[in-house]
């Protein structure tokens, strides 16, 4: 693998702030991967004198992989294949923190992960398309490289194909611990830290609880939750931010041609970019937190937050913007196979199934460009619609059918998921005829629209019969002080750029509320 001029000049750059002495250990044999992968790292070594090269051939280990050490002591970071794409920005992160670059990371934290007790080896199976795989990756190289009872091996399914079907692995990022499943797709280091140090949880629902009352506390933080702290902060009024995952539904879009004045953008770049907006101002944000229920205290006039770790949080104001998830088929078998067939994000699995037959659910534009990215990848796709007609945009159709690997079934009702260790077939009704059908496939991902997160608040404020919150004009709901924006509400047309301004609008409105009390 030949590095890009560009990408060998940046690179040049990085290595120019190594510290100390790195040594990578190289396990290759003759075949056209190890060699591939031989040629990256000779090039990158050749690239600072603090970097040194060594190899062997080790049956033992996996081939090929590499070490990346420092000069006194293993890191425990390794990588199984060739870290290009998404992964390459791991790869230099790697190099640089094993060289005593510092970790962008808080003393607390790093002390927390020093103390950590215990023995924890870690495997991430990948694939080099996923957006999501390098948080997974960097987070517990990042553990590797301050605790030595902590190592971490990169693993890309597409080279370890072997492996990937003996553990039955067909979802990215998955996790494991010491040999056993710990963990399917993004996880952010705190979320990680805290799944393996169980005294984290309730030191945190501690902290939490000890917080001042809020002006103005946000639930959610993708689109719409990142506005209204934006616009709640600027008045100047105390600001808080509650979320189980910063960025939210966005974080799993890939493509953006749509939002206005950026003309293409990813949803992780752009999910950056909004966390660095808000960061910008004083909002205390509170991340890896789920809430568990809202309540109004008729005394004081206060809102109270619990959150699933015990935790509560007081504010004289609350906006709900905890967006929505995806839509599952309720179908037998959906759950059971869920990460063993059953995906819902085809740029991230579909790397898993390449040259196998699968089936695309929904034939809205989701579900249309799944399926062309899919036939990309795969052997064949056969996409199913409910209708007897694809919702889809008409040059999104155009596209998909033509190509020659791909077969829509419309008036299709999906019945059963079907397989043993892992999806083999899927049953369907032919609504035209009234027929059950049974199609041979390896997988199926899910694309049927999106269900609005208010579960926690069915009981506290009114829903419409699809489960969104009712908002007026001001983006209040039925209880007053309480606002809710974006796609967990009424508002029709799920988009980003939507949600902003609904986000924007709701904290307006929840201001003028504070400020008529």
């Amino acid at each position: 693998m030949a590095l890009d001029i560009t990408i060998r000049n940046q690179l040049q750059d990085y290595m120019a702030r190594l510290v100390s002495p790195i040594k990578l250990l190289a396990n290759v044999d003759e075949s056209a991967s190890s060699q591939e992968m031989l040629g990256m790292l000779e090039e990158v070594t050749s690239l600072s004198e603090k970097i040194t090269l060594n190899k062997e051939t080790d049956v033992s280990k996996r081939i090929p992989s590499f070490e990346v050490n420092r000069e006194i002591d293993a890191t425990g970071i390794t990588f199984a294949g060739i870290p290009s794409g998404h992964e390459f920005t791991s790869f230099v992160l790697a190099l640089l923190q094993a060289g005593g670059h510092p970790l962008k990371l808080d003393a607390e934290k790093i002390e927390q992960i020093k103390n950590i007790q215990g023995k924890f080896h870690f495997e991430t199976y990948i694939s080099l398309s996923c957006h999501n795989c390098p948080d997974v990756v960097q987070a517990l190289n990042a553990m590797s490289i301050i605790n030595s009872n902590i190592s971490h091996t990169m693993i890309d399914g597409a080279l370890f194909q072997k492996e990937v079907e003996d553990k039955q692995i067909m979802a990215v990022p998955t996790i494991f611990l010491n040999g056993e499943p710990f963990g399917q797709g993004r996880m952010e280091l705190d979320e990680i830290v805290n799944k393996i140090d169980s005294s984290a949880s309730l030191k945190e629902a501690e902290k939490i609880s000890k917080k001042e009352t809020y002006d103005i506390l946000i639930v959610g933080g993708g689109p719409a939750g990142a506005s209204a702290a934006i616009y709640s902060a600027r008045k100047g009024i105390r600001t808080g931010i509650v979320s189980e995952r910063f960025g939210g539904q966005v974080m799993d879009t890939l493509g953006i041609e749509n939002f206005i004045s950026v003309k293409a953008t990813e949803g992780p770049k752009l999910v950056t970019a909004l966390e660095e907006h808000v960061k910008e101002y004083e909002v205390d944000i509170m991340n890896l937190q789920r809430a568990k229920s809202i309540q109004k205290n008729d005394e004081n006039a206060l809102f109270e937050v619990e959150l699933e770790n015990g935790g509560k949080l007081k504010s004289k104001s609350v906006i709900v913007a905890t967006g929505a998830r995806w839509r599952e088929l309720n179908v037998p078998g959906e759950k059971e196979f869920k990460g063993k067939g059953v995906a819902y994000c085809p740029h991230c699995d579909g790397p898993l199934f390449k040259g196998k037959h699968v089936a695309v659910i929904g034939g809205g534009n989701s579900g249309v460009e799944a399926a062309i990215d899919l036939a990309n990848i795969v052997g064949h796709v056969t996409l199913f619609e409910f209708a007897g007609e694809l919702k889809a945009d008409d040059i999104l159709q155009k596209r998909l059918y033509s190509l020659s690997n791909v077969d829509v079934i419309l008036n299709a009702q999906t019945l059963e998921v079907l397989g043993s260790d892992k999806v083999n077939s899927m049953i369907y009704l032919d609504r035209k005829t009234n027929e059950k059908k049974t199609i041979a496939l390896e997988g199926i991902f899910i694309q049927i629209g999106l269900l609005p997160n208010t579960d926690f608040v069915k009981n506290t404020v009114d829903l419409s019969k699809f489960g969104e919150i009712i908002i007026d004009s001001h983006g209040q709901s039925s209880l007053p002080g309480l606002f809710a924006a974006g796609d967990v509400t009424t508002v029709p047309y799920k988009q980003i750029i939507i949600a902003m301004g609904e986000g924007a609008k709701a904290s307006l409105g929840a201001f003028d509320y504070l400020i008529r009390q």
